[in-house]
């Protein structure tokens, strides 16, 4: 494949839209000699003559020259289309963004801040994808997201981190548990009780860990990676939960009522943070969605 340049291409129009060197040289504002190297350079390259050189004449296509020309010119459109869509993309304000979020954080967040942002960026589409930590990491990884919204738990530090909000772990009763009397719980007052785990990384480590750090070890009785199973359980009185993110409403799916209590001795949280891979260059459309996130999410109790 011939190695040549697109600045040659545009050195080599500006001579025949202009007829001299010398002209194109004056528009482009260059010297005569740069251009008549970069041309001679591109004849080398291609193995073929494109300009016919006339003292006091200025300068000609060859025939050869004057088939290709055509291809040249839609050569330069498409790099300053891509040019355009590059700065739009990179400083702009529209375009697609790519965000992840981590299922268990998402339903809550999510929907907010996508609302916020077709209101305030009507430009920028957002590409939402949600997963498991694991998952949402890897694909930012392989650069197919370009932020995340995640817990700030075991995060890489290959991972650039905004932090937005660090909402405190919670105890989920049903509603007619002794316990709900107290207007806060501590963790050796459920150590005994039935628990409910969110089996999903990190926030089970996380949830055993509060435990741990007090040197208890939790009876868990059932577990699952679905939030909204693991409050159904609880209303269905089969144990307590503990939570981080919670929803609205105290209804579970099968209309059961579950009470929220805060922990007395949880001294950790785990912050809500926007990650990006260390080294990615900010766009303006991140700049835009980390502004957004952190007036929905950091501006909100969540």
């Amino acid at each position: 494949m011939p190695d040549f340049t697109l600045r040659q291409l545009e050195y080599l129009i500006a001579c025949v839209d202009t007829g001299s060197v010398a002209a194109a040289a004056a528009r482009l504002n260059v010297s005569s000699p740069t251009i008549s190297v970069a041309i001679a350079k591109l004849e080398d390259q291609l193995g073929m003559q494109l300009l016919l050189r006339r003292h006091a004449q200025g300068v000609t296509l060859t025939g050869a020259a004057a088939d290709l020309l055509p291809m040249a010119r839609n050569l330069l459109s498409q790099a300053d289309d891509f040019g355009r869509a590059a700065l739009d993309a990179g400083q702009g304000v529209r375009g697609r963004l790519g965000v992840g979020a981590l299922s268990t954080l998402a339903p809550k967040v999510l929907p907010g801040v996508i609302r916020a942002m077709a209101e305030t960026y009507p430009g920028i589409s957002v590409n939402i994808r949600e997963g498991s930590q694991a998952q949402i990491i890897d694909t930012l990884h392989a650069g197919h997201l370009d932020i995340a919204l995640l817990y700030d738990i075991d995060l890489p530090a290959s991972l650039e981190r905004i932090p937005l909000a660090a909402p405190p772990a919670y105890v989920a009763l049903p509603e007619d548990h002794p316990l709900v009397a107290c207007g806060d719980i501590a963790l050796s007052e459920l150590v005994d009780e039935p628990l409910i785990l969110l089996d999903m990384p990190p926030s089970r480590d996380y949830f055993l860990g509060l435990f741990r750090a007090q040197g208890l070890e939790p009876r868990v009785a059932q577990t699952s990676p679905s939030i909204e199973l693991v409050r159904g359980l609880v209303g269905q009185g089969l144990g307590y939960a503990i939570l981080v993110t919670q929803p609205e409403s105290d209804l579970t799916y099968d209309g059961r009522r579950i009470v929220s209590r805060p922990l007395r001795d949880c001294p950790t949280r785990s912050p809500i943070v926007i990650a990006r891979p260390s080294g990615l260059r900010e766009t303006r459309m991140m700049t835009a969605f980390a502004e957004v996130a952190a007036q929905e999410i950091g501006g909100a109790a969540t």
